[in-house]
């Protein structure tokens, strides 16, 4: 079956840096876009990022600028490279991707942005 799981999420004080990953199985992984969300407490979920089996990348407005989507096939990972982080990107990241209609999520890794 698909499962999704992510890591590299942390407390990390304002302007710091942080790599998260997402490992996927169960899919033929190169076929299919890939995304980021989060989620704050309260707060609605939101796209962060997608990136295509080519490589074409779109960003959500808070985050373009300071946040990186990429992918390896050959490893069938994705990962998100943010910058310059602020509290408000505080939330839940979650990567998820669609297959046949059905939408897969990870359990998400938390990311904290706190002095």
């Amino acid at each position: 079956q698909v499962q999704l799981v992510e890591s590299g999420g942390g407390l990390v004080q304002p302007g710091g840096s942080l790599r998260l990953s997402c490992a996927a199985s169960g899919i033929r992984f190169a076929i299919y876009t890939m995304a980021w969300y989060r989620q704050a407490p309260a707060k609605a979920r939101e796209l962060v990022a997608t990136i295509t089996p080519g490589g074409r990348t779109n960003y959500g407005d808070s985050v373009k600028g300071r946040f990186t989507i990429s992918r390896d096939n050959t490893k069938n990972w994705v990962y998100l490279q943010m910058n310059n982080l602020k509290p408000e990107d505080t939330a839940l990241y979650y990567c998820k991707v669609r297959v046949a209609s059905a939408d897969y999520w990870g359990q998400g890794t938390q990311v904290t942005v706190s002095s």
